[in-house]
């Protein structure tokens, strides 16, 4: 996720979730988590999802509920009398468990299915839930549906899935997704992954799309508009497909069709592109932020249209979704506090990308040395790069934090100059090649250092990733810590931004 200088100057994106109306089951049900420290009730134990169907009916309306029905296939790794999901913003009609009708009711953010019989652990079962999906924010909440000039996107990150479709809502559990949606023909629907089948009845379209390899729930990504989907070729013949609204097709070119030379860029620093497909989806809304969802990175249009924003500084925006594809996606953080791994990555290539094609001197060093003077102060509001302090309370997002964004790329910096620039190009490739399509934390990426390097580096790791104070930096023992802001001067903000910007915030 890129949070724009907007948001990151705003606050309240996301709300405490709201609890759904469901029968009762016969015994109280309580919320479940899979223990994460920023978000100890998001995901669930005892089963590993296998795959998702989402068949999702829009009547033309933004504003009203979708009909849905989610179907889950998983395997059970302990003895369960309930099952668990993630589901939080919708009426749910029905659900069964291995074709059998099931009890359930609402604990929290959690649906707490009760099976007809129990399931031991080795169990494959396949739940399907009847429900409705509304993009109606209840009581001022955001996240999940976005709406759009003309229809729908979707923005799940990090906890908002379940606000969308029942499932298990931690990048710990990824699956295969099948996506199918269902609206009028003046619409046009995209998913993640490949398309496999269009059927038009009685007016209405159905569109089907599937993955082909695993992605975490607050990666899907559903587009809903009237739109025309761009196709044209990437680096070994990958398919690129942009969405983009109809009536801005024309104007949104010059940008799309930057998109093969930007992978083909990626793909020379840290290897093949990772999926079957990747394009842009560029929506006429106003987010506040730019999306990483899987193949299909979603943008605010105005990121293309506004005059204002330097053209190499959209580009390397471009660039920061689309290395989120390699970090973040394929190798998806084990825990939401493994989550500069994902910024820290992204804001690197970012920034190498503005340095090395943007021109006008806008250099790695130089971005990193203006990180450092404000290091101290992003680790004291935000906590060190890979502890950072909580959510703020009904601001589920606010865990993207400078300390995550710069403050991570800080470390990356840090670390080669540390071990050279030969061993850190090679642990990135070596990190998303050995974590392809699976998760890993932060104790993976030490590791993995240190064996590449052939040194010990527990304490460089201790200090720059745990450390209150910002450490030395290597090669560099004059860079100093910049001075408190004065009162009244915006505080630090993790991503470069055009200057007629920054002043009109």
């Amino acid at each position: 996720m890129l949070l724009t200088p907007r948001a990151r100057l705003k606050s309240a994106l996301l709300a405490s979730a709201v609890s759904v109306c469901l029968l009762a089951a016969s015994a109280p049900a309580v919320p479940l988590g899979v223990g994460d420290r920023l978000f100890p009730y998001l995901g669930n134990p005892g089963y590993d999802v296998a795959s998702y169907d989402l068949a999702l009916v829009y009547g033309g309306a933004n504003d009203k509920p979708l009909q849905a029905v989610t179907t889950i296939d998983a395997w059970t790794t302990t003895d369960l009398d309930r099952i668990n999901l993630d589901f939080a913003h919708g009426k749910v009609e029905s659900v069964e468990v291995n074709g059998a009708t099931a009890a359930f009711a609402s604990a929290g953010d959690d649906l707490v299915v009760t099976p007809q019989k129990s399931l031991p652990a080795g169990s494959w079962v396949r739940i399907t839930v009847r429900h409705t999906s509304d993009p109606v924010s209840a009581d001022g909440q955001d996240g999940g549906w976005v709406k759009t000039a003309d229809g729908l996107a979707m923005a799940n990150q990090a906890d908002a899935a379940h606000l969308v479709f029942p499932c298990n809502d931690h990048p710990s559990d990824k699956a295969m997704f099948t996506i199918r949606v269902t609206a009028p023909d003046a619409y046009t629907a995209v998913a993640n992954g490949l398309p496999t089948g269009v059927a038009r009845a009685g007016g209405s379209t159905t569109w089907t799309y599937r993955t082909q390899h695993p992605m975490a729930t607050e990666l899907a990504q559903v587009s809903i508009g009237r739109s025309t989907v761009v196709h044209r070729e990437g680096p070994h013949a990958l398919p690129v497909r942009d969405v983009v609204p109809t009536k801005d097709r024309a104007a949104l070119e010059p940008w799309l069709k930057k998109t093969p030379a930007q992978i083909a860029w990626m793909e020379g620093k840290v290897g093949p592109y990772p999926f079957e497909t990747y394009g842009l989806l560029m929506a006429d809304a106003s987010t506040g932020f730019e999306l990483e969802t899987q193949t299909l990175s979603l943008f605010e249009k105005d990121l293309f249209t506004e005059p204002a924003y330097p053209k190499w500084y959209v580009e390397s925006i471009m660039v920061h979704e689309l290395s989120h594809q390699w970090f973040g996606d394929s190798v998806s953080p084990r825990t939401w506090s493994d989550l500069w791994l994902n910024e820290g990555h992204a804001t690197w290539y970012e920034a190498l990308y503005a340095e090395e094609k943007g021109g006008g001197g806008h250099t790695l060093e130089a971005r990193m040395k203006a990180a450092y003077g404000a290091s101290d102060r992003w680790r004291a509001s935000g906590g060190p790069p890979a502890s950072p302090k909580a959510p703020n309370p009904g601001q589920k997002i606010s865990i993207f934090r400078p300390n995550v964004y710069d403050g991570a790329a800080l470390v990356l910096y840090a670390l080669r100059q540390e071990i050279g620039r030969a061993a850190f190009e090679h642990l990135e490739r070596a990190w998303v090649h050995n974590h392809r399509d699976a998760t890993a934390s932060t104790a993976d990426f030490e590791r993995l250092a240190q064996e590449i390097s052939g040194r010990d580096l527990t304490r460089f790791f201790k200090d720059w990733l745990y450390g209150a104070k910002t450490p030395t930096m290597p090669g560099h023992p004059d860079w100093k810590q910049a001075p408190p802001a004065a009162k009244g001067e915006p505080k630090a903000v993790p991503k470069v931004a055009p200057p007629a910007r920054r002043s009109a915030e």
